[in-house]
Protein backbone atom coordinates (compact mmCIF):
# COMPACT_ATOMS: atom_id res chain seq x y z
CA UNK A 1 0.00 0.00 0.00
CA UNK A 2 1.23 3.74 -0.55
CA UNK A 3 2.38 5.81 2.13
CA UNK A 4 1.36 9.26 2.93
CA UNK A 5 3.64 12.35 3.51
CA UNK A 6 4.23 13.21 6.59
CA UNK A 7 4.05 17.02 5.86
CA UNK A 8 3.90 18.67 2.74
CA UNK A 9 5.65 22.04 1.89
CA UNK A 10 2.31 23.77 0.35
CA UNK A 11 -1.41 22.54 0.27
CA UNK A 12 -2.49 23.88 -2.75
CA UNK A 13 -6.33 23.88 -3.44
CA UNK A 14 -9.76 25.42 -3.96
CA UNK A 15 -12.13 27.47 -2.49
CA UNK A 16 -15.66 27.56 -3.99
CA UNK A 17 -18.22 30.01 -2.96
CA UNK A 18 -21.36 28.25 -3.04
CA UNK A 19 -22.77 31.91 -2.59
CA UNK A 20 -22.22 33.35 -5.93
CA UNK A 21 -21.61 29.84 -8.02
CA UNK A 22 -24.50 30.24 -10.93
CA UNK A 23 -24.00 26.41 -11.69
CA UNK A 24 -23.53 27.42 -15.43
CA UNK A 25 -20.77 24.38 -15.98
CA UNK A 26 -18.30 26.80 -17.43
CA UNK A 27 -15.62 25.38 -14.95
CA UNK A 28 -16.72 21.58 -15.82
CA UNK A 29 -16.91 22.51 -19.74
CA UNK A 30 -13.26 24.24 -19.49
CA UNK A 31 -12.07 21.44 -17.26
CA UNK A 32 -12.83 18.94 -19.64
CA UNK A 33 -11.39 20.56 -22.86
CA UNK A 34 -8.30 21.67 -21.29
CA UNK A 35 -8.04 18.22 -20.12
CA UNK A 36 -8.63 16.70 -23.29
CA UNK A 37 -4.78 17.82 -24.45
CA UNK A 38 -2.87 17.86 -20.76
CA UNK A 39 -1.25 15.65 -18.03
CA UNK A 40 -3.89 13.50 -17.78
CA UNK A 41 -5.65 12.96 -21.52
CA UNK A 42 -7.09 12.40 -23.26
CA UNK A 43 -10.23 12.28 -21.25
CA UNK A 44 -12.38 9.93 -23.01
CA UNK A 45 -16.27 10.24 -24.15
CA UNK A 46 -18.59 6.47 -25.48
CA UNK A 47 -21.05 7.25 -27.13
CA UNK A 48 -21.99 10.81 -25.64
CA UNK A 49 -25.25 11.37 -27.37
CA UNK A 50 -26.55 7.74 -27.16
CA UNK A 51 -29.00 6.51 -24.53
CA UNK A 52 -26.21 5.20 -22.58
CA UNK A 53 -23.03 8.02 -22.50
CA UNK A 54 -19.92 7.08 -21.00
CA UNK A 55 -17.15 9.97 -19.97
CA UNK A 56 -14.59 11.21 -17.80
CA UNK A 57 -15.12 14.30 -15.83
CA UNK A 58 -12.80 15.84 -13.43
CA UNK A 59 -15.28 18.25 -12.57
CA UNK A 60 -18.93 17.89 -11.53
CA UNK A 61 -21.61 20.19 -10.40
CA UNK A 62 -24.59 19.16 -8.36
CA UNK A 63 -27.80 20.85 -7.60
CA UNK A 64 -30.01 20.80 -5.12
CA UNK A 65 -33.04 22.73 -3.71
CA UNK A 66 -32.43 23.08 0.11
CA UNK A 67 -33.96 24.66 2.97
CA UNK A 68 -32.87 25.99 5.74
CA UNK A 69 -35.86 24.27 8.03
CA UNK A 70 -36.94 27.84 9.44
CA UNK A 71 -40.21 28.47 7.40
CA UNK A 72 -38.30 30.26 5.05
CA UNK A 73 -38.75 29.05 1.16
CA UNK A 74 -36.29 26.43 -0.14
CA UNK A 75 -33.17 27.90 -2.17
CA UNK A 76 -31.29 26.70 -4.90
CA UNK A 77 -27.56 25.63 -4.31
CA UNK A 78 -25.44 24.89 -6.88
CA UNK A 79 -22.36 22.57 -5.97
CA UNK A 80 -19.25 22.20 -7.93
CA UNK A 81 -17.34 18.84 -6.68
CA UNK A 82 -14.20 17.29 -7.55
CA UNK A 83 -10.90 15.58 -5.97
CA UNK A 84 -10.81 17.48 -2.55
CA UNK A 85 -6.66 16.48 -2.38
CA UNK A 86 -7.36 15.27 1.06
CA UNK A 87 -4.65 15.67 3.49
CA UNK A 88 -5.48 12.13 4.68
CA UNK A 89 -5.89 10.57 1.29
CA UNK A 90 -7.90 7.66 1.83
CA UNK A 91 -7.41 6.48 -2.04
CA UNK A 92 -3.69 6.79 -1.81
CA UNK A 93 -3.11 4.57 1.58
CA UNK A 94 -5.20 1.99 -0.70
CA UNK A 95 -3.22 1.95 -3.45
CA UNK A 96 -1.62 -1.58 -4.06
CA UNK A 97 1.35 -0.38 -6.54
CA UNK A 98 1.79 3.15 -6.07
CA UNK A 99 -0.35 4.99 -8.57
CA UNK A 100 -1.83 6.95 -6.43
CA UNK A 101 0.08 9.18 -4.80
CA UNK A 102 -0.02 12.93 -2.79
CA UNK A 103 3.38 15.26 -3.79
CA UNK A 104 5.72 16.35 -1.04
CA UNK A 105 5.77 19.44 -2.47
CA UNK A 106 2.40 21.02 -2.82
CA UNK A 107 -0.37 18.43 -1.51
CA UNK A 108 -1.99 17.50 -4.98
CA UNK A 109 -2.95 14.32 -4.91
CA UNK A 110 -2.16 12.40 -8.74
CA UNK A 111 -2.25 9.21 -10.87
CA UNK A 112 0.90 7.71 -12.07
CA UNK A 113 -1.09 6.10 -15.29
CA UNK A 114 1.71 3.69 -15.60
CA UNK A 115 1.53 2.27 -12.11
CA UNK A 116 -1.79 1.89 -12.48
CA UNK A 117 -4.14 -1.05 -13.05
CA UNK A 118 -7.53 -0.19 -12.81
CA UNK A 119 -8.19 -1.72 -9.72
CA UNK A 120 -10.76 0.60 -8.45
CA UNK A 121 -9.47 0.42 -5.03
CA UNK A 122 -8.96 4.31 -4.85
CA UNK A 123 -12.60 5.14 -6.12
CA UNK A 124 -14.24 2.79 -3.80
CA UNK A 125 -12.37 4.46 -0.97
CA UNK A 126 -13.19 7.37 -1.58
CA UNK A 127 -15.87 9.35 0.13
CA UNK A 128 -16.55 12.09 -2.58
CA UNK A 129 -16.88 9.97 -5.89
CA UNK A 130 -14.02 12.16 -7.12
CA UNK A 131 -12.17 9.40 -8.95
CA UNK A 132 -13.44 8.79 -12.38
CA UNK A 133 -12.46 5.09 -14.37
CA UNK A 134 -11.21 5.52 -17.72
CA UNK A 135 -12.46 2.30 -19.45
CA UNK A 136 -10.99 2.92 -22.51
CA UNK A 137 -7.53 3.14 -20.98
CA UNK A 138 -8.45 0.79 -18.31
CA UNK A 139 -6.76 3.37 -15.66
CA UNK A 140 -8.08 5.57 -12.62
CA UNK A 141 -8.23 9.46 -13.62
CA UNK A 142 -9.01 12.54 -11.47
CA UNK A 143 -7.91 16.16 -10.72
CA UNK A 144 -4.74 17.24 -10.95
CA UNK A 145 -4.92 20.76 -10.08
CA UNK A 146 -3.82 21.56 -13.56
CA UNK A 147 -0.41 21.28 -12.54
CA UNK A 148 0.67 21.80 -16.26
CA UNK A 149 -0.99 25.19 -16.21
CA UNK A 150 0.39 26.20 -12.45
CA UNK A 151 4.11 25.71 -13.14
CA UNK A 152 4.10 26.71 -16.75
CA UNK A 153 6.36 29.47 -16.88
CA UNK A 154 5.12 29.95 -20.46
CA UNK A 155 1.90 31.11 -19.21
CA UNK A 156 1.41 34.89 -17.58
CA UNK A 157 1.23 34.28 -13.77
CA UNK A 158 -2.12 35.42 -14.09
CA UNK A 159 -3.23 32.45 -16.09
CA UNK A 160 -1.36 30.12 -13.30
CA UNK A 161 -4.33 28.37 -12.11
CA UNK A 162 -6.48 25.68 -12.44
CA UNK A 163 -8.81 25.46 -16.09
CA UNK A 164 -11.76 25.94 -13.41
CA UNK A 165 -10.89 28.86 -11.90
CA UNK A 166 -9.56 30.64 -14.79
CA UNK A 167 -12.99 30.28 -16.52
CA UNK A 168 -15.69 30.76 -13.52
CA UNK A 169 -17.62 33.89 -15.01
CA UNK A 170 -18.73 34.77 -11.11
CA UNK A 171 -15.57 34.34 -9.56
CA UNK A 172 -16.99 31.58 -7.09
CA UNK A 173 -13.74 29.64 -7.26
CA UNK A 174 -9.95 30.26 -6.22
CA UNK A 175 -6.82 28.92 -5.70
CA UNK A 176 -4.27 29.10 -3.33
CA UNK A 177 -1.98 27.31 -0.62
CA UNK A 178 -4.23 26.77 1.95
CA UNK A 179 -1.42 25.75 4.29
CA UNK A 180 -0.39 29.77 4.38
CA UNK A 181 -2.46 31.35 6.88
CA UNK A 182 -1.65 34.47 5.26
CA UNK A 183 -2.95 33.52 1.80
CA UNK A 184 -5.50 35.04 0.42
CA UNK A 185 -7.37 31.84 0.06
CA UNK A 186 -6.78 30.97 3.67
CA UNK A 187 -8.16 34.54 4.87
CA UNK A 188 -11.07 33.97 2.61
CA UNK A 189 -11.76 30.67 4.44
CA UNK A 190 -11.34 32.43 7.96
CA UNK A 191 -13.67 35.60 6.86
CA UNK A 192 -16.28 33.42 5.51
CA UNK A 193 -16.41 30.37 8.20
CA UNK A 194 -15.08 27.83 5.09
CA UNK A 195 -16.65 24.73 4.86
CA UNK A 196 -15.01 21.06 4.73
CA UNK A 197 -16.90 18.64 2.86
CA UNK A 198 -18.11 15.64 5.19
CA UNK A 199 -15.71 16.52 8.19
CA UNK A 200 -16.90 14.10 9.86
CA UNK A 201 -14.95 11.04 7.99
CA UNK A 202 -11.89 12.56 9.12
CA UNK A 203 -9.80 12.96 5.59
CA UNK A 204 -9.41 16.37 5.91
CA UNK A 205 -10.00 17.65 2.73
CA UNK A 206 -7.73 20.80 1.22
CA UNK A 207 -10.17 22.12 -0.30
CA UNK A 208 -12.88 24.53 1.53
CA UNK A 209 -16.40 25.42 0.62
CA UNK A 210 -17.86 29.05 1.51
CA UNK A 211 -21.70 28.67 3.13
CA UNK A 212 -24.67 30.45 1.25
CA UNK A 213 -24.85 33.53 3.19
CA UNK A 214 -28.42 34.18 4.81
CA UNK A 215 -31.15 35.69 3.16
CA UNK A 216 -32.56 38.06 4.79
CA UNK A 217 -36.40 39.11 4.89
CA UNK A 218 -38.34 42.52 4.39
CA UNK A 219 -37.68 43.08 8.43
CA UNK A 220 -33.76 42.63 7.61
CA UNK A 221 -33.66 39.42 10.03
CA UNK A 222 -31.84 36.79 8.49
CA UNK A 223 -33.72 33.67 7.26
CA UNK A 224 -31.66 31.27 9.32
CA UNK A 225 -32.20 32.08 13.05
CA UNK A 226 -29.28 31.15 15.49
CA UNK A 227 -31.11 29.45 17.52
CA UNK A 228 -30.99 26.68 14.69
CA UNK A 229 -29.43 23.22 16.25
CA UNK A 230 -26.11 22.93 14.72
CA UNK A 231 -23.66 19.99 14.85
CA UNK A 232 -19.22 20.65 14.78
CA UNK A 233 -17.65 21.38 11.23
CA UNK A 234 -21.27 22.15 9.38
CA UNK A 235 -22.87 25.58 11.68
CA UNK A 236 -24.61 26.01 8.19
CA UNK A 237 -27.60 24.68 7.79
CA UNK A 238 -27.91 24.54 4.01
CA UNK A 239 -24.25 22.78 4.19
CA UNK A 240 -25.51 20.38 6.64
CA UNK A 241 -28.57 19.31 4.28
CA UNK A 242 -26.14 18.88 1.17
CA UNK A 243 -23.96 17.01 3.35
CA UNK A 244 -26.48 14.79 4.15
CA UNK A 245 -27.75 14.37 0.80
CA UNK A 246 -23.62 13.66 -0.54
CA UNK A 247 -23.24 10.77 1.98
CA UNK A 248 -26.34 9.13 0.53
Amino acid sequence: MTTLPATTQKKLGLVIDLDICVGCHACAVNCKEWNAGGHAAPLTDKDPYGPKPIGVWFNRIHTFEASAGDGEPSRTVHFPKSCLHCEEAACVTVCPTGASFKRDEDGIVLVNEDKCIGCKLCSWACPYGAREYDADEGVMKKCTLCIDRIYNENLEEVDRVPACVSTCPASARHFGDLGDPESAVSKLVAERQGYDLMPEMGYKPTNKYLPPRPRRNEAGKTGMPDELPVTPGAENPILRWIDKALSR
